[in-house]
């Protein structure tokens, strides 16, 4: 006799709405995300559907109606809590758009709390559209089974940034003239940390003494090549989720 499929399939749609989400409650889908579900997953009636709500955690819902404009997902399981995701922010310099926008989709995936975009002195960019980029991340935290929204803030200058940095937060630098071994700092700091990486261009000579004139500052390498922005990001968020954050459970 074959085996009961598992419900929700894991192939179900995840979408992320407004909560807070409850038992038996009925959901009401419009706009993209209608479009989404209906034009580009052919979703119908019947279908599984999962919803996250950045407060409850996640839901399996069923399509009870489905029309040209809008469905209704009735909600039959909650599957996870909200996750607690480890108080790690990340600190980028503005880069070109589409190299930021890979920014926000690889940190999103990868676990970060927090997203601080910086100015200094080398960006190309010195604007952030902020509807975009959390599209941009409501899309990546889709994709990667979060439960958990990174928070964005607006750019924010780097000068202001240090003037305000607090002592009780780690804060990586990555200098590509050299610093420690990550594999020896990263386990030395079990709370709150930070990764600041730079444009393009790199920092100034002025800003690098800015940055390791802070107290909590810890110059890091990531090897012996210079990484464009969005790679050196990428690689620095990784190995301190592997060494320091929750890759380790």
């Amino acid at each position: 006799m074959p085996a009961t499929p598992a419900w929700p399939p894991r192939s179900a749609p995840r979408l992320f709405t407004k909560g807070p989400l409850a038992p038996d409650m009925d959901i009401t889908l419009d706009g993209q995300a209608a479009h989404y579900l209906m034009r580009v997953m052919r979703i119908r009636e019947g279908d599984a559907i999962i919803l996250c709500d950045d407060e409850t955690g996640e839901w399996a819902g069923e399509v009870t109606a489905a029309a040209k404009r809008d469905c209704i997902v009735h909600l039959v399981q909650h599957l996870r809590p909200r996750e607690e995701v480890p108080d790690f922010i990340l600190y980028a310099a503005l880069l070109k758009k589409d190299r930021f926008d890979l920014v926000l989709e690889k940190a999103t995936e990868l676990g970060v709390r927090h997203i601080q975009p910086v100015i200094t002195r080398r960006c190309v960019a010195d604007k952030l559209n902020h509807d975009r980029a959390m599209t941009l991340i409501t899309e990546a935290a889709e994709q990667c089974a979060r439960t958990a929204l990174p928070t964005l803030a607006e750019p924010i200058k780097l000068d202001a940034l240090l003037r305000t940095w607090p002592d009780n937060r780690a804060l990586y630098f990555a200098d590509e003239m050299g610093g420690e071994a990550v594999e020896k700092v990263f386990p030395q700091n079990s709370g709150p940390a930070g990764l600041i990486v730079g444009p393009e261009g790199g920092f100034d000579d002025a800003e690098r003494e800015a940055i390791r004139a802070i107290k909590a500052t810890r110059a890091i390498t990531l090897g012996p090549r210079i990484l464009r922005g969005e790679t050196a990001t990428i690689a620095a968020i990784a190995l301190w989720m592997g060494l320091a954050g929750d890759w380790r459970q």
